[in-house]
């Protein structure tokens, strides 16, 4: 049974992901004018754009049902209920063995739908364009993601985050292969799902190759910047489900204040270490042209593929 200072955690682990989602945002822009010898942003300047965006007016086209109005809570709402499903601090909070790992994938797609229709719901031709491809990508890079989750689940037998981060910190240190061509796979879905070049680019709106930015364009205001601090939420759980199914080590699995500001001290610099990573993948790669999206998630779905077979053959 969990306790009020169990709630406590949990809500207190929620809000901290919230908040600090917009700083790693922040810091991957930052370390991408580093790595292209511009003058880098501040690290705050996403929670700047929030706040300028929160306090314009919204303005709402004359022929938008009620979902196009809802869906900017009710995506925020879904990304913030994965952050606290997702293990980060903690493997003993009321939230994380609420759902297993098959159920944070509807999750998302069901926010995925959620800003598809909402994209598509006022009737102009980018908006129509980018719920499409966002669709497209999501039919592709889901598949791929349940093998990732399926090969990273046959070692602790669970497709329980909580259960994968137990079994995998109290193992002796060892490479196991099958999770090495999960995590590659996890990369690729991790790019796809996120808007990430070479999938797409977050920081241009060109008309002809815009995914995210053309689910947006009809939002204004508070709806745009809750949608823009959903999708920074998302990309903060995806990392963060990475590291319970990769680099567990750092969750603690007992809630009291000295384990848990250790585990955020640790999830602070693994947080670092990937967004720099992701930026410089970014700056070494070249945007695909959308007819390429196939071939990449293809790719991530048969390495998770292999990585189950390497499991069922090799044990490991």
């Amino acid at each position: 049974m969990s306790n009020l200072s169990d709630y406590f955690w949990q809500i207190s682990e929620v809000m901290i992901a919230v908040a600090a989602a917009p700083l790693l945002t922040g810091w991957i822009n930052k370390c991408r004018s580093w790595l292209q010898n511009k003058s880098a942003p501040s690290v705050f300047q996403p929670h700047r754009m929030l706040h300028k965006l929160f306090h314009k007016d919204s303005v709402v086209a004359e022929n938008a049902s009620p979902l196009f109005r809802m869906d900017p809570y009710i995506v925020f709402g879904c990304m913030t209920l994965a952050c606290g499903i997702i293990p980060t601090l903690s493997t003993n909070l009321p939230l994380s063995p609420a759902a297993d790992a098959i159920a944070l994938v509807g999750l998302f797609a069901l926010a995925r739908v959620f800003i598809s229709l909402a994209a598509v719901d006022i009737g102009t031709g980018f908006g129509t364009m980018g719920g499409r491809r966002e669709m497209f990508i999501g039919f592709l890079a889901e598949p791929a993601l349940l093998m990732v989750l399926f090969s990273s689940s046959l070692i602790s037998k669970s497709t329980l985050l909580t259960s994968i981060v137990g079994n995998l910190v109290t193992q002796d240190l060892a490479v196991y292969p099958s999770l090495a061509f999960a995590s590659v796979a996890f990369l690729m879905v991790l790019l796809a799902e996120n808007a990430r070049v070479p999938i797409d680019n977050p920081a241009t709106h060109l008309e002809l190759t815009m995914i995210h930015e053309a689910l947006l364009l009809e939002y204004s205001g508070r709806s745009l910047a809750l949608m823009e601090w959903a999708a920074s939420i998302k990309l903060l759980a995806y990392f963060c489900m990475g590291f319970a199914l990769f680099f567990p080590w750092g969750i603690s699995s007992v809630n009291t204040p000295l384990a848990l500001l250790l585990s955020l001290l640790i999830l602070t610099v693994k947080l670092a270490i990937a967004g720099a990573l992701l930026a410089v993948i970014e700056i070494a790669s070249a945007k695909f042209r959308i007819f390429r999206v196939p071939e990449f998630l293809a790719t991530a779905f048969l390495i998770a593929v292999i990585g189950m077979l390497v499991h069922f053959l090799l044990g490991a």
